[in-house]
């Protein structure tokens, strides 16, 4: 996955998203701009696409709002598949053992950054 030079734009600024939270943002990928699902765990913090594998629609039930599971997994709102945070497999639902598409992204400064 290319990045485009946009690389030193910030996301989002690191406190904007809780400790165990969800952010969205939007970024250039491949010359496209698409939407992201952004994870905090601590000071790291985990990117996907916001697009579910199973059916291609966004993961959150409103823009920027999204459903934990009381296992810890991110839940597509649209047909219920559950996520892990730490790689992004489907670990139920209908697209079980597919994944997310993850984004690499940096904390630099107390700001998210797709990495380089």
């Amino acid at each position: 996955m290319s990045v485009s030079d946009a690389s030193d734009v910030a996301l989002i600024a690191l406190e904007r998203i809780a400790d165990g939270g969800f952010a969205e943002a939007e970024a250039c990928i491949d010359g496209d701009h698409e939407p992201l699902v952004l994870y905090r765990e601590g000071d790291a913090v985990r990117a996907w696409l916001n697009i579910c594998p199973h059916a291609g629609r966004r993961l959150d039930w409103a823009p920027g709002q999204f459903l934990k599971s009381k296992a810890g997994d991110l839940v597509c709102a649209a047909h219920g598949a559950s996520f892990a945070l730490n790689d992004g497999e489907c670990v139920a639902g209908p697209c079980k053992g597919d994944r997310l598409r993850s984004v690499a992204v940096k904390v630099h400064e107390g700001h998210v950054y797709l990495a380089p």
